[in-house]
């Protein structure tokens, strides 16, 4: 609720206690009135220029998906159990061999020095800080090997193919040289798309094409060094996966997959994982949100490879959702930046905080201890059929 709309008089009463500096506008001012995720996104937009938010904020069409990713979580019931011991509570997660404390994760989002100074670098500390695994845009304003640098260690890095494979190697190669263990091959947007909301912001009054063209002109990127456009249009099919595959060192995670029948493809075509996405309903306005998807790709996939999860996150029972559903790991983009523009580092480290405490608080009401107990012991309903998943 916004506070500026609370009467003077019951402001007193209460003793204006953490409520006066939101008594005009409904924002927080500082990270102490961060109660949930949703605080940070008006500090976002109000920081942020009017072509940043509408990048941002934005779906395709009439934002349907977009807001149908949040809205289907409530789709599914948790089933809670009493008198668990959970003095022992485990939030870890493996993934290629590797034990993560958290199983959170943030997707990668562009250009993130367009919200704030700090970037991706600053991300990058907050995530390492938290245990929290990264994944870097090939559209960032940083280039990898400073975004590793302020991790720790190489984080994942994500990929948009560009249209011709010589380009798209010596992409590939800069990567892995520098050490990323996983690529992330994203598939959902290789047909086009129509963002109208970001669309209608590009007019704004008092900005120019010119002056966001500094930033968004594909070859000024730092990923783009050394790398030419040619023109033309890759024809990217199943085989293309094989042919990046068998290019690279690396783990190999398919972003985008939304169905059985392409996980069980992923996995013909030697992907190393999967990832349950619609980009965050940016993609194409299919109204199928990803917590819908994510029980048939978990089905295709059948163990066989790790399977990620985001598009629409935004509580702890979100992820306890995912998780029990089949992901072993649930990412976040928005709700990340959105702590990024409104506080830097500080402002990202409390999303994930907030996350992390409202997860261990629903895993104790559940009584689940891990999340293999929460797979184990089937917590969700379909409220709609009242299937027990």
């Amino acid at each position: 609720m916004a506070f500026g709309g609370l009467h003077s008089g019951l402001l007193e009463r209460l003793g204006g206690v953490a409520l006066s500096a939101q008594e005009d506008t409904g924002i927080i001012s500082s990270l102490d009135e961060a109660l949930e995720i949703m605080d940070f996104e008006p500090v976002a937009k109000r920081m942020m220029l009017p072509q940043h938010w509408a990048y941002l904020a934005t779906g395709v069409d009439d934002d349907a998906t977009l807001r149908a990713n949040v809205e289907g979580f409530s789709n599914y019931q948790i089933r809670m159990r009493r008198l668990v011991d959970f003095t022992t509570l485990d939030l870890s997660t493996e993934i290629f061999g590797k034990r993560w404390a958290s199983p959170l994760a943030f997707s990668p989002v562009a250009s993130l020095k367009g919200f704030h100074t700090q970037g991706e670098p600053g991300a990058a500390r907050a995530a390492s800080a938290k245990g929290v695994l990264q994944m870097l845009s090939t559209q960032t304003s940083t280039p990898v090997e400073e975004v590793n640098e302020a991790y720790g260690e190489p984080i994942w890095y994500q990929l948009y193919a560009r249209s011709d494979w010589e380009n798209t190697s010596k992409l590939v190669k800069r990567v892995e040289t520098a050490g990323c263990p996983v690529l992330v091959f994203t598939i959902d947007l290789l047909a086009g798309r129509n963002t109208v909301t970001n669309a209608r912001a590009q007019g704004v009054e008092g900005t120019s094409a010119e002056f966001c063209q500094n930033c968004h002109k594909d070859l000024t990127k730092p990923m783009a060094e050394g790398l030419t456009r040619v023109p033309g249009v890759t024809n990217f099919t199943w085989d293309y996966v094989k042919r990046l595959k068998d290019s690279t060192s690396m783990k190999l995670v398919l972003k985008g997959i939304v169905t059985q029948e392409d996980a069980e493809l992923a996995v013909e075509f030697g992907a190393d994982g999967v990832m349950v996405s619609n980009h965050g309903g940016r993609g194409a306005e299919s109204l199928r949100p990803t917590i819908e998807c994510l029980p048939e790709v978990a089905a295709g996939v059948a163990g066989r490879v790790p399977v990620l999860f985001d598009s629409g996150v935004r509580r702890g029972t979100h992820i306890l959702k995912a998780l029990a559903l089949g992901a072993d790991v649930v990412s976040v983009g928005r709700p990340y930046v959105w702590g990024l523009a409104g506080f830097g580092q500080d402002g990202v480290e409390k999303v994930i905080d907030i996350l992390h405490r409202e997860l261990q608080l629903v895993m104790r009401q559940a009584g689940a201890t891990s999340i293999q107990k929460l797979r184990q012991n089937r917590y969700i309903l379909d409220r709609r059929t009242g299937a027990r998943l």
